[in-house]
């Protein structure tokens, strides 16, 4: 064999996901959301985290709404991510597992 003769990865197509897995987002069930506490770049405020949800944008906000109302303080979504004011951590997993997910706690 010559060498560079590998062909796994010499086309443009051979690098490109398939197109029908990033289309159709995971069941809630399937879908494994991290609930996290964190400090950095808040000027020392806690905000509780949650990553991993494949929702569109009304669905983020549906589920932001649900989160806030419950837990009964501020919070924001943005960037696929919805950050919760405090350490909201147990009822967020609570909230998140009532809905269908299958929440995990991340961090400390």
């Amino acid at each position: 064999m010559p060498k560079g003769g590998w062909q796994e990865f010499s086309s443009d197509a051979s690098l490109q996901r398939p197109a029908a897995a990033a289309s159709e987002p995971l069941p809630k069930a399937q879908q494994v959301v991290r609930v996290q506490p964190t400090r950095g770049g808040k000027g020392g405020k806690t905000v509780t985290v949650i990553r991993g949800l494949e929702l569109d944008g009304a669905g983020f906000k549906a589920l932001l709404k649900k989160l806030k109302t419950r837990i009964g303080s501020g919070g924001t979504a943005k960037d696929g991510v919805i950050e919760l004011q405090g350490d909201q951590v147990d009822l967020a997993l609570e909230l998140l597992a009532s809905e269908g997910y299958r929440p995990k706690r991340a961090g400390g």
